[in-house]
């Protein structure tokens, strides 16, 4: 028989379900093109978050034109912010161990992505990078905003050829 409390618990867990849904990270069907691993609340892969290109072009899109020590004059890029990136999978850390392609691996404050604007860029003047043009994603900070992002520490978090991000 159900009581008052039971009735109560059912209501409350049968609200919560679309809210799981809606929480749960959808399963990569294209090529996989970034892993994120580590502290992660939400995964599709094991423990694992792997992400194909349209899941991440489905995430809220920015863009802004930036120079860089990479290319001649500044230059356009799109893509998630890397704060939405994280948000997609519940990332709870404070760092991220950011590993390109050629296995060149940098450790990110989690803090540098809620202060700035820092991008996922997966557009380079409105198409696709290549790996060739350092794509297929490519962190890369918003250096035209404030000078003091203009150095060294800053550049070297910049990691073109993004495969993998471990949150610890």
């Amino acid at each position: 028989m159900l009581t008052r409390r039971s009735l109560a618990r059912w209501s409350v867990a049968a609200l919560a379900l679309p809210t799981l849904r809606v929480a749960a990270l959808e399963p990569a069907t294209g090529p996989v093109v970034l892993t994120v691993s580590g502290k992660l609340a939400r995964a599709n892969a094991g423990s694992r978050a792997e992400f194909d290109m349209p899941m991440l072009s489905r995430l809220p899109q920015r863009s802004y034109s930036t120079a860089t020590p990479w290319f001649d004059a500044p230059r356009k890029f799109s893509g998630p912010l890397l704060r939405d990136v994280l948000a997609a999978v519940g990332a709870e850390g404070t760092l991220l161990r950011c590993i390109a392609l050629n296995d060149y691996a940098v450790d990110l404050p989690v803090e540098d992505v809620q202060r700035h604007d820092v991008l996922l860029a997966i557009l380079l003047d409105d198409k696709p990078m290549a790996v060739r043009d350092k794509g297929p994603l490519f962190i890369i900070y918003p250096f035209h905003i404030s000078p003091a992002l203009r150095n060294a520490v800053y550049f070297s978090r910049s990691v073109w050829q993004l495969k993998s991000i471990l949150v610890q």
